[in-house]
């Protein structure tokens, strides 16, 4: 292991910027056919590529897209291209490259040993900082200070620039500077970026000094931010090069893969609930509806950190029920979707009309919609309009409801006596055998399940909330 300036210089050691690391790592991962973004997904053909063209340009990158969008992931995976370790003058509060140091104390130190000046070495996983803005940030946090105390205690007066705490981004040379949301950051300490990012000066408390400061910079914003919160100003975004525009995922394939990624399931969670697999694609396709509501605020977005909140409280819902009747297994139940509503209320902004009914109401409009979505993929179309003597392919469902006076689902029913009450309804086999001959033969609760609550949403039953569970009846 290296120890010292000597030691560094006789093994060949070349110091390059850190974009140029990381321009050259990403060149090697290109010509390999490898990527440090996995696990990334529905930006593949998309955002990052763009930010791939913008680390080649070796710019500093701004990402803009609503929140939830991996922002700050992708941020964070960047650090991935950077070199496993790299020399830096022992005790510099800047990360001091001992082939070209910047800070007084270590050109001062170089000064006094020459190649017996210590080194060390940080690795990447040192070298990324983060802030978020908020109004509140000032210049001192972000570039730096005096400091009365290490005057005091150096016996230096204020006129010496070894009084000087260094902020933040100094103390992130060499490293990747992620500031968040960067439109909630004062105008005036956004200027103070100006010249870090073009010139490399820097001024603390009548300071001068010429830090060219080594830094990758990412921001990340949200558009709505531009006119709502604040904005970044414009000669702050002349000198990023690179605005990278971020976006939710495209398909519901593609989102459910993020929420299996994403979601906390333990082994136990795991082996008692059984998930169909078509209730993915209901949780999905909730979010799909929140995102076109015109309950909720579309500028705000909706997060994908919503469906892997539903889904984490989804299996929890089916979980509780299963621990209430001792069983060792249970089937998740679209009535477990009802204990999805805390995760969705509290991540969607609603615009005025939304919040005249209620966050619980309109959560509930999303799971209806998102029922009839997946239920008309799969089953005829039902109309809203038809003939007392028409008999169509629900009919005799209907009919069949009716005639018992109403099928009741209750909540924490175990699995024995929920399969009996759906089972019990024999034309919703009929249904199944028809248009759905092919369906796992585990997921057909589910299924037929969900045929019921695509009715009431068509309203052609209805639907009554007891005290414990759902009663399916006649509409009048």
């Amino acid at each position: 292991m290296i120890t010292n300036l000597g030691e560094l210089k006789s093994s060949g050691y070349q110091s390059q910027s850190i974009k140029d690391e990381l321009r050259n790592n990403l060149i090697k991962n290109l010509e390999a056919g490898t990527t440090v973004f996995e696990g990334v997904h529905g930006f593949e053909n998309s955002v990052i590529p763009e930010l791939e063209r913008a680390i080649l340009s070796r710019h500093n990158i701004n990402l803009l897209g609503l929140r939830g969008q991996a922002k700050t992931r992708l941020a964070r995976m960047m650090v991935q291209l950077l070199d496993e370790y790299i020399p830096v003058v022992a005790g510099s509060e800047i990360n001091d490259d001992p082939l070209a140091p910047l800070s007084r104390y270590a050109i001062d130190l170089i000064a006094e040993k020459g190649d017996d000046t210590p080194i060390t070495w940080l690795h990447r996983s040192d070298r990324f900082s983060e802030k978020l803005a908020t109004p509140d940030v000032t210049i001192a946090d972000l570039i730096g200070d005096i400091d009365p105390i290490k005057a005091a205690h150096l016996k230096l007066s204020y006129a010496d620039d070894r009084v000087i705490h260094f902020g933040m981004i100094p103390r992130a040379n060499r490293c990747i500077f992620v500031i968040n949301e960067i439109p909630d950051l004062q105008a005036r300490n956004q200027v103070a970026l100006f010249n870090i990012l073009q010139e490399g000066d820097v001024q603390i408390r009548g300071f001068k000094i010429r830090l060219p400061l080594d830094v990758q910079f990412v921001f990340t914003a949200n558009p709505e931010d531009y006119t709502n919160r604040g904005s970044i100003v414009t000669p702050l975004k002349d000198r990023i090069g690179s605005q990278i525009l971020t976006h939710y995922p495209e398909t519901i394939a593609v989102a459910r893969k993020i929420s299996a990624q994403e979601a906390r399931i333990n082994a136990a969670q795991s082996s008692r609930v059984y998930v169909p697999d078509l209730a993915y694609d209901v949780i999905e396709q909730i979010v799909f509806e929140a995102r076109k509501s015109d309950y909720i605020d579309q500028k705000s977005g909706v997060s994908a950190r919503m469906s892997i909140s539903m889904l984490e409280n989804l299996i929890s819902t089916a979980e509780r029920r299963a621990l209430i009747n001792k069983e060792t297994k249970t089937t998740l139940r679209i009535s477990d979707f009802m204990g999805t509503i805390p995760a969705i209320t509290g991540k969607v902004e609603l615009v005025y009309e939304g919040e005249q009914e209620g966050a619980a109401f309109v959560a509930e409009e999303l799971i209806g919609a998102a029922i009839k979505a997946v239920f008309s993929a799969r089953f005829p179309k039902i109309e809203k309009l038809s003939k007392q003597s028409e008999i169509g392919p629900y009919t005799s469902i209907m009919e069949t409801i009716f005639a018992e006076g109403g099928v009741v689902l209750y909540d924490e029913s175990d699995t024995k006596e929920y399969a009996e009450t759906l089972n019990a309804i024999e034309p919703l086999e009929f249904l199944l055998n028809r248009y759905q001959p092919d369906f796992p033969q585990n997921d057909k609760l589910f299924l037929k399940e969900l045929v019921l609550w695509a009715l009431v949403e068509y309203q052609k039953l209805g639907k009554e909330r007891l005290k414990n569970g759902f009663q399916f009846i006649d509409l009048f």
